[in-house]
């Protein structure tokens, strides 16, 4: 066996474990095989000779791959609205059906909520175990910052109540009750549209700027419980605008049409148990927001 087929065999072997990663990340087993198709493009075109470890040179493709595919269905989402579809069928439906139940239907719903990286990070993480030293340098980040975003997915995905066309509307009229309460200073309005566990986090963006903004009020990055995150959030959204964001109600601050704060809300039985302040341009610019 000459070398290229050796080469050919040791992709082989690793070929159900990178098409496993790559239908967790993109949800479907079509784009999973074009991921899977590229990355034995780039290792032909490697010096395979100094890859000590195979199996996780070729993960790191495959994950850097899948990275920039979510971001591109998500910036060709924004660009055309609504009507652009989640990829989700393959071209075999018994596949298709094998992995999506080998995953759990619920958690691949769950996923396609979350921000590309915090996507990627819950994945090679908590499936896979990949350590998140080696996912920080695919995801462009610190180690530490890495460990927040799996984390953050992890919430969601333990506690997301996903999203459907039924119940959208009125997920929309609880956040908008809540975004007319808080403008109008109604702190007993706030009251009973949140959870008694209600949690309020903001990102370091979104305390820093209201730290350094003269007379806005203060915030924390987490505040819990009821009394507590309806004080935090009176007269915080003035100038907020409805919006779905990644398909969910939620509000935005867009001067000039740019979305510079996005508060997002998650509701579970007609309660707010979440609402996230993020103010990072990078990962707004991974949010896929319509203003409306």
């Amino acid at each position: 066996m000459d070398k290229n087929d050796q080469l050919a065999q040791r992709f082989e072997d690793n070929r159900a474990h990178l098409r496993a990663v790559a239908f967790r990340v993109l949800g479907s087993t079509t784009e999973a095989d074009d991921a899977v198709q590229e990355a034995w493009f780039r290792l032909t075109r490697a010096d395979t000779d100094e890859l000590d470890n195979l199996g996780g040179w070729l993960t790191t493709v495959v994950a850097r791959v899948c990275l920039d595919m979510l971001r591109t269905r998500k910036s060709r989402r924004e660009e055309l609205g609504e009507d652009v579809p989640e990829p989700v069928a393959g071209d075999d439906p018994a596949r298709e059906a094998l992995l999506a139940d080998s995953v759990g239907p619920a958690l691949l719903v769950v996923l396609q909520t979350l921000a590309p990286a915090e996507r990627l990070a819950f994945v090679l993480h908590d499936l896979f175990a990949v350590p998140f030293d080696e996912i920080a340098e695919i995801v462009g980040r610190t180690p530490a910052a890495t460990r927040q975003l799996a984390s953050r997915a992890r919430r969601r995905v333990r506690g997301a109540d996903p999203v459907t066309d039924a119940d959208l509307p009125c997920r929309r009229e609880i956040v908008d009750a809540f975004l007319a309460a808080s403008r109008g200073g109604d702190f007993d309005a706030l009251l009973p549209l949140l959870d008694p566990d209600v949690v309020l986090r903001a990102d370091k963006t979104a305390v820093n700027s209201a730290a350094a903004s003269p007379g806005a009020p203060a915030l924390a990055s987490e505040v819990r419980g009821v009394s507590a995150v309806a004080g935090s959030f009176l007269g915080r959204a003035q100038a907020a605008q409805p919006a779905l964001v990644d398909g969910a109600p939620a509000a935005v601050w867009a001067p000039g049409g740019t979305p510079r704060v996005v508060f997002g809300f998650t509701v579970a039985d007609g309660k707010i148990v979440g609402i996230e302040i993020t103010a990072d341009p990078e990962r707004i610019g991974e949010f896929g927001i319509v203003i409306g």
